[in-house]
């Protein structure tokens, strides 16, 4: 069966996680911390972020999780509040970081515009919240590109819970089994299997290498940017007028 949509991750995906998030990363640990700097640092590892290095760990609340994962993760500290009480001003820095800070992953704007333009259904599914989604790429003048856009708080769950993908499937009217799933995590890929989905793609430009995303993977690219000439998305044809102006 022909795919005829893509579901796409937003953070590693669509959005550059290293350029972006590392400093909202900081930011949100900071907020956890009170103020103070060294308790911040031990929060950043709890959520997964090497403070020395900017490592983050594949899988961990900070690279795949949603505000709550987050939370939990920094309210293991016996230092720091619950993570019902941290939970809204986690979301409340990561929405206003967003804003600040967002970039896309090179190549990124080009290759949605062209796949929006071959005539694909396009969707995002992501852990960050609908108010994070449009705080990352409203600025980048490519939303009108997709069809559908969901966050952990749009009511599908948050990834790797199915939802979020046969959502898209009935708001676009396509089978799992003619959509590709795109990410950078193996949440996205496990919320791709649970669903059914015809094609899994991960994607090399998040916080997972190769061998996290393998054993979910049908296929593993470098980037975003690589799927208009993908031989499992059919032939490339004429590009929309976005994608000829040459935009990344």
């Amino acid at each position: 069966m022909a795919i005829r949509g893509i579901l796409l991750d937003k953070d590693g995906t669509i959005v550059d996680y290293g350029r972006t998030w590392l400093p909202v990363n900081r930011a949100a640990a900071m907020h956890a911390a009170g103020g103070d700097a060294a308790l911040a640092a031990e929060l950043l590892r709890l959520g997964g972020h090497d403070p020395q290095t900017d490592r983050i760990t594949p899988g961990a609340p900070l690279a795949a999780g949603d505000f709550m994962d987050i939370a939990r993760a920094f309210a293991a500290h016996p230092d720091v509040a619950s993570a019902a009480d941290l939970v809204a001003g986690i979301e409340r820095v990561f929405v206003e970081g967003a804003a600040a800070h967002s970039v896309l992953i090179d190549g990124a704007r080009a290759a949605i515009a062209e796949l929006h333009g071959r005539g694909f259904c396009l969707g995002i599914a992501t852990n960050d919240s609908a108010a994070g989604i449009e705080a990352s790429l409203g600025q980048h003048d490519i939303m009108g590109c997709f069809d559908f856009a969901a966050g952990c708080d749009s009511g599908y769950g948050a990834k790797p819970d199915p939802r979020m993908a046969f959502a898209f499937c009935e708001a676009v009217g396509l089978a799992p089994q003619e959509v590709a799933v795109v990410g950078d995590a193996v949440h996205d890929l496990a919320m791709g299997r649970a669903a059914g989905i015809g094609l899994n793609v991960g994607v090399l430009s998040g916080t997972s290498g190769r061998e996290d995303l393998a054993g979910l993977a049908d296929v593993v690219v470098a980037s975003i940017a690589d799927l208009p000439a993908r031989p499992e998305l059919g032939h490339r044809i004429s590009l929309s007028p976005l994608a000829g102006r040459g935009l990344g």
